[in-house]
């Protein structure tokens, strides 16, 4: 996610900087200060409540995660971090747990993040400016996805798209105009032990009036070659998605797909009905 993050309402924050904001200098009142000594003697601990400031930094964080996504069912936000850290725009650490998220298409069980060293233009954000990054920051993830999730997210145009377009050039079509037109239906994701089952309706013929389709079938293993690069093993055509054997398409074994240079992936775990992938992202101002 590289968005800048969205604009916080003036109104959210009025009331705390006039109370931390002497109006006649601009600067840190009396009372601030105290605040913020007080403060300080909680930052001898290694986790610790937001303080006042912190109560006014989560919402606008939780709205921008809100923004991010196209449905979010549950987040939990925890920020480590004292107030004369936040005032000057850094934020030490941030964890945050979502619960059944749907992020570009892609629905998403079960969530957990861990940022750190984060940079945020927070003067401006008090004068009602937007919140946004100054700098870089590592995030670590650890997210799993449910067959269920999967094939819902197979259902998304995007998704959908890309598969196809997968689909078809392992089919080895040459003609690129009938593979934009062709669209392969019923997509659906099977995850078994150490393997994806992926399957589809394909048209018989461009000119078939009668609709009728032809079921094709991938089976594979799924292995990280370099932290940015997942690629195909033992990749295997099925008759049908049921299927105990089928094909193997050798030309396709270690057939990568690149993450992008801002993942590095430690762990890519294909269960029984669930998949799990744990790394690090690098989010950008």
């Amino acid at each position: 996610m590289t968005e800048s993050m969205p604009d916080i309402q003036k109104n959210s924050t009025d009331a705390f900087a006039d109370a931390l904001t002497d109006p006649a200098t601009g600067s840190a009142t009396d009372a601030a200060t105290d605040a913020l000594s007080e403060t300080l003697t909680d930052d001898q601990t290694a986790k610790r409540s937001p303080g006042l400031i912190g109560k006014v930094l989560a919402p606008a964080i939780r709205l921008w995660l809100k923004s991010q996504t196209e449905h979010l069912e549950e987040l939990k936000l925890s920020i480590q971090a004292g107030d004369r850290q936040i005032l000057a725009g850094k934020i030490p650490r941030i964890e945050a747990s979502v619960v059944a998220a749907v992020y570009q298409g892609i629905h998403i069980r079960d969530l957990q993040l861990t940022a750190q060293e984060i940079q945020v233009n927070l003067g401006q954000v008090m004068r009602g400016k937007a919140l946004k990054l100054l700098a870089a920051f590592p995030i670590d993830l650890k997210l799993s996805l449910s067959e269920e999730d999967l094939n819902r997210s197979l259902c998304t145009p995007m998704i959908q798209q890309a598969v196809t377009q997968f689909l078809m050039g392992i089919l080895g079509s040459a003609d690129r105009s009938s593979q934009n037109r062709l669209t392969i239906t019923n997509l659906k994701a099977k995850l078994q032990d150490d393997l994806i089952i992926l399957s589809g309706n394909l048209p018989s013929s461009s000119g078939d009036a009668q609709g009728n389709t032809t079921e094709i079938a991938i089976r594979t293993g799924l292995q990280l070659t370099q932290p940015n690069k997942i690629a195909l093993q033992n990749p295997v055509w099925l008759p049908h998605a049921k299927a105990k054997r089928g094909m193997a398409i050798n030309e396709l074994n270690g057939y990568e797909f690149d993450l992008g240079s801002g993942t590095s992936m430690t762990e890519v775990t294909i269960e029984l009905g669930k998949i799990s992938c744990i790394g690090r992202l690098t989010v950008l101002p």
